[in-house]
């Protein structure tokens, strides 16, 4: 009884109970605790109809789209380039977001700026995950000179303002006709060498991080018992320290990419980003900044499009924080306090209506009094 009322109280309170977990893998509470965070399921889906409305309207790698616009197609104003588009009475129109000043549908070229910002962000979110894994477990495991060396790059990165490099690498990248290889490759890939080159300098907090967490985990019985039975270093580390590191590299990981969204618009938005004829949602924003006081539509869907990607990004890095770390749960200590003392309560309530126990020193009842 005393346990069933202690997880009830806790479950009250916010906090899951230990026994509502036993018999579940890893797996299966992570999914568990993530399914239930509300925010990041909110997040998951808008997330996934921002990337399905993105990817098949204006299509992508030549496979085609369902919306009869491209992003660089030019045609007759229509309603004076405002969006004709409406709540009520609900109409869809020619041109739902509007056009610009020469006739291009801007809901075409933000759905094309979308894709190309969750295109450096999954690209980002994949090259500083390797990096951060190798960096962390060279450093973290074998520590030593590597260790050293590893760690001191990482603080010559981490003090370089990401904004400075890139204009270095755009300016490189610029020089054509010394025909390099780097500009003949970044003329030609703008939007995946953007990514590259960001994910190249996104690791280093991350692989601090991950530095700690090889450097716990090193000490822990498992990997003595696995390094005694004669397991090699790649062994322990692939398949007995990673595993349990997971949990970070992918929270961390997950927000790094929420970033990379908003420093590919910072760099869009400066003019070392992406490059027309291409676009991006910093691009439209930075090309239609004259436009703010008489066309205001130009900002108001690239900007909405930015909000909703970050935000969705975020509330799922946070779900997973939740679901990979319990020691994230959250406890109301108000509800504990009402049903504890609800609980107390009803304890006294019943002890009140029980006959007090004999006291055999005294020959009579253990409160005190005499038989009448």
């Amino acid at each position: 009884m005393a346990e069933d009322e202690a997880s009830r109280i806790s479950a009250a309170a916010g906090v899951e109970p230990v026994l509502e977990a036993k018999g579940l893998s890893q797996g299966q509470i992570v999914r568990k605790r993530f399914l239930g965070h509300s925010g990041a399921i909110i997040g998951l889906v808008v997330f996934a109809f921002i990337f399905i409305l993105a990817f098949t309207s204006v299509g992508y790698l030549g496979i085609p789209g369902w919306w009869k616009y491209s992003h660089t197609q030019v045609s007759p104003l229509v309603n004076g380039g405002a969006p004709t588009s409406s709540l009520w009475p609900l109409a869809w129109g020619e041109h739902p977001f509007g056009q610009d000043r020469i006739g291009r549908d801007l809901f075409a070229m933000t759905m094309r700026g979308a894709q190309q910002s969750i295109t450096i962000m999954i690209v980002i979110g994949l090259i500083a995950g390797l990096i951060v894994v190798v960096v962390g477990a060279i450093s973290g495991y074998f520590r030593g000179w590597s260790e050293a060396i590893l760690m001191r790059l990482t603080d010559v990165i981490i003090i370089i303002p990401a904004l400075l490099l890139a204009a270095v690498m755009a300016a490189l990248a610029g020089r054509r006709d010394q025909g390099s290889w780097f500009a003949s490759f970044a003329s030609t890939n703008g939007v995946l060498a953007l990514g590259i080159f960001l994910g190249l300098i996104s690791w280093v907090a991350l692989a601090r991080l991950m530095r700690g967490e090889f450097l716990s985990l090193r000490e822990r019985e498992f990997v003595d018992a696995a390094r005694i039975s004669g397991a090699s270093n790649a062994r322990i580390i692939f398949k007995h320290i990673l595993p349990n590191a997971v949990g970070v590299l992918i929270v961390n990981v997950t927000l790094t990419m929420s970033a990379a969204i908003l420093t590919e618009t910072a760099l869009s938005y400066l003019g070392v980003g992406v490059k027309a004829p291409d676009t991006s949602l910093g691009l439209l924003i930075s090309q239609n900044q004259q436009a703010f006081a008489t066309r205001p539509w130009l900002f108001w869907f690239p900007g909405m499009f930015i909000v909703l990607i970050c935000l969705s990004i975020n509330f799922i890095g946070d779900g997973l924080r939740d679901a990979f770390d319990p020691r994230q749960k959250k406890f109301n200590a108000k509800k504990a306090a009402d049903h504890g003392g609800a609980a107390v309560q009803a304890g006294t309530v019943t002890g009140l209506g029980a006959s007090a126990p004999e006291d055999p020193r005294n020959d009579g009842p253990a409160d005190g009094t005499r038989g009448q």
